[in-house]
């Protein structure tokens, strides 16, 4: 029936965009939630005439992302030049004084180095790799190669690779393979995380190769 072929093709034309809103809600009230927390610390420890001010705060809806937002601008802008890089970097060595915040800190200070550097090799290359078993092939992403006592123990020529679940790739498993037991693919971070969350019904464009044959 034409009323259903339409239903369908509305749902399937909506359906991006109303996830997409509904995802970035989410993040404002995350964030207006941790604001407002905030503004609750404040509040208590601060005058009577400064709480009616807080108060007023706690209404504005989407100031949270506005101020986290500020906060990163301005943090970025600061460690851009040589007196904030000082400066965080003397952070960094008050944390390594405090025995928890110091594993904590050091660990996703390293991750976040090496996934968000310029020149990393992080999450660059899309793969196939054969998990969990053999016969049964993956989408894999190359994380880098091994290094100190893993290098030593594995020997020369693997890859550190990262295995995402589906339909959420931010859950995963990390392997190390022989570099000879991956496929490397032609095809972006992108392209083969969309393959991934979409549980291969997107399936990637083909290669200018195949598209020449």
């Amino acid at each position: 029936m034409p009323i259903k072929k339409y239903l369908l093709t509305g749902l399937l034309a909506c359906l991006p965009l109303a996830l997409t809103f509904w995802v970035l809600l989410w993040l404002v009230g995350l964030l207006d939630a941790i604001f407002g927390g905030l503004l609750t610390g404040l509040s208590a420890v601060t005058p009577a005439s400064t709480g009616i001010v807080i108060e007023q705060l706690r209404h504005i809806p989407g100031l949270g992302v506005v101020l986290v937002f500020s906060v990163l601008l301005v943090t970025g802008a600061l460690v851009s030049n040589v007196a904030g890089r000082w400066w965080l970097h003397q952070w960094g060595k008050l944390i390594t004084y405090i025995p928890i915040f110091k594993s904590i800190y050091n660990s996703v200070k390293k991750v976040s180095d090496t996934l968000f550097s310029g020149n990393g090799n992080a999450f660059r290359k899309a793969m196939l790799v054969q998990y969990p078993r053999r016969g049964v092939w993956t989408i894999a992403f190359l994380t880098g190669t091994p290094s100190g006592q893993v290098a030593d123990a594995l020997g020369a020529d693997f890859v550190s690779v990262y295995v995402p679940t589906t339909p959420n790739p931010t859950s995963g498993f990390f392997l190390l393979l022989a570099r000879a037991e991956v496929i490397e693919l032609n095809m972006s971070v992108d392209e083969a995380l969309t393959y991934v969350i979409s549980m291969g019904a997107v399936a990637p464009a083909p290669s200018s190769a195949q598209a020449s044959e």
